[in-house]
C-alpha cells in the first residue's frame, strides 16, 4: 500500500489535524479509511456521474462496516438545502447513530454538502473527504469548508467542520472531462498568484503538460497546491484574516455563478473570470504592474479558462450580488487583491469608482 502513495501531507490544526494522501489507486486501499473510522457505520456521499464510476470500489474498500450510500443529483444547481435533506433522510432511514461517518465521495459540491451534512447530524458526526475532480483535490476537500448556496449568495449557510482525512486518488482525473480539468487549473492557478512565485513559474512552462494529464506532473500540482492550503488552513482556520487570501477571483466569480444561475458556468471558470477583474482592480489601483496582468490572463487563456465574464450579465447584477459576498463586514466589501505575482492583500480601501471602472470596462468586453 506505501507504495502507491505519493506523499502525505498534514493539516496542522492541534486536536482537529488530519493527513491527506495524495497518489495513485488510493481508493481501493482499505487501510487508509479504516484507520480514520471509529464506529461500525458509513455512509458515501455521491453523485450520479461518479456513482457508477467508483461507488463500488470506494464500497468495496470499506468492508467489514455497515456500508450505506445516497447518490445526489449531480450539478451546482442541486447544492441547496433541499437537495441536502436527502442525506439526513438516508442517515435516519438506516438508524446511523452519532459514531457513524460519513465519505464524501464527488467533486466540490459533493464535498461541501456531504460534510455540512456531518456537522449537522446528531450535532456533527466524523467525515471523510474523497475527492475525485482537480478543483477538490487541490482546494474545496482541505480546509474544513462545507455549505449551501441561497439564491442571494454562494455557501452562504455552512459551517467550518474537518474532515478525519482527504484521500486524493489522482486516477480519478483519468474520468475528469476536460471542461472540469480547467476549472481545477483556475484554484491552482491561484495559489501561485496568491503567494508562491516560483509555482506559477513551473505552471507558466508546465500548463500544456497539465492539461495532456502528465500524471507526474498533476501529482506535483496537487501537492504543491495541498501544501500551500494546508499551511493557510493552519494559520487561519476560519477564515479570521490570512486565509482570505484564498478567495482571489472568488467574490467577482461568485458573482458570475449567482447571477447566471448556479451550474451555467462551472466554479473555477467563474474563478478564472473573476481573477482577470481583481488582476486589473489591482493594476488600475497602482499595485500590479500591467505586464503582469497580462501574465496572469495568458496563462489562464491557456489553460483552457474565459477571461470575461458572461455578457448577459450587467455591471448593477455584480454589484448586487458581491453586496452579500460573505467578505463583506460592516457594509464594507472586502477584496483580495494583487501587489504583485505571488504576493496578494485582503483590502476594503479602494475607490468604489474604480470597482465600478473595473466591472463596466468587463461587461463591455
Amino acid at each position: 500500500m506505501n507504495k502507491k502513495i505519493i506523499n502525505t501531507l498534514n493539516v496542522d490544526l492541534k486536536e482537529r489535524s488530519y493527513p491527506i494522501y495524495i497518489g495513485e489507486g488510493l481508493l481501493c486501499e482499505s487501510g487508509l479509511f479504516k484507520r480514520h473510522i471509529e464506529g461500525q457505520q458509513v455512509m458515501v456521499v455521491t453523485n450520479e456521474t461518479i456513482a457508477p464510476l467508483y461507488l463500488d470500489t470506494c464500497l468495496d474498500a470499506l468492508d467489514g462496516f455497515q456500508r450505506e450510500s445516497v447518490v445526489l443529483p449531480d450539478g451546482e444547481q442541486y447544492k441547496t438545502l433541499e437537495i441536502l435533506t436527502k442525506i439526513f433522510d438516508a442517515l435516519l432511514e438506516k438508524r446511523f447513530d452519532r459514531f457513524a461517518t460519513v465519505v464524501a465521495l464527488g467533486g466540490g459540491v459533493i464535498g461541501d454538502m456531504a460534510g455540512f451534512a456531518a456537522a449537522c447530524y446528531q450535532r456533527g458526526v466524523p467525515f471523510i473527504q474523497v475527492p475525485t475532480t482537480l478543483l477538490s483535490q487541490v482546494d474545496s476537500s482541505v480546509g474544513g469548508k462545507t455549505a449551501v448556496n441561497h439564491p442571494l449568495g454562494k455557501n452562504m449557510i455552512g459551517a467550518f467542520y474537518q474532515p478525519r482525512c482527504v484521500v486524493a486518488d489522482t486516477q480519478t482525473l483519468d474520468s475528469l472531462p476536460d471542461r472540469e480539468l480547467s476549472a481545477g487549473l483556475a484554484e491552482v492557478i491561484k495559489y501561485g498568484l496568491i503567494r508562491d512565485e516560483s509555482f506559477f513559474l513551473w505552471l507558466e512552462q508546465n500548463i500544456d503538460t497539465l492539461l495532456a494529464r502528465d500524471a507526474t506532473a498533476l501529482a506535483y500540482a496537487i501537492e504543491r497546491s495541498c501544501i500551500n492550503k494546508a499551511e493557510i488552513v493552519a494559520a487561519d482556520e476560519k477564515e479570521q484574516g490570512v486565509r482570505a487570501l484564498l478567495n482571489l477571483g472568488h467574490t467577482f466569480g461568485h458573482a458570475i455563478e449567482a447571477g447566471v444561475g448556479y451550474g451555467k458556468w462551472l466554479h473555477g471558470e467563474a474563478v478564472a473570470a473573476g481573477t482577470v477583474m481583481a488582476a486589473e482592480m489591482s493594476c488600475q489601483l497602482g499595485w500590479l504592474e500591467e505586464a503582469s496582468v497580462v501574465r496572469i490572463t495568458t496563462l489562464l487563456r491557456r489553460a483552457r479558462l474565459p477571461i470575461n465574464g458572461p455578457p448577459e450579465l450587467s455591471a448593477a447584477q455584480y454589484l448586487e450580488f458581491m453586496a452579500v459576498d460573505k467578505k463583506v463586514i460592516a457594509g464594507k466589501l472586502r477584496l483580495v487583491l494583487l501587489e504583485k505575482i505571488g504576493k496578494a492583500l485582503i483590502t476594503s480601501d479602494f475607490s468604489p469608482k474604480v470597482l465600478e471602472r473595473v466591472i463596466d470596462a468587463a461587461c463591455a468586453r
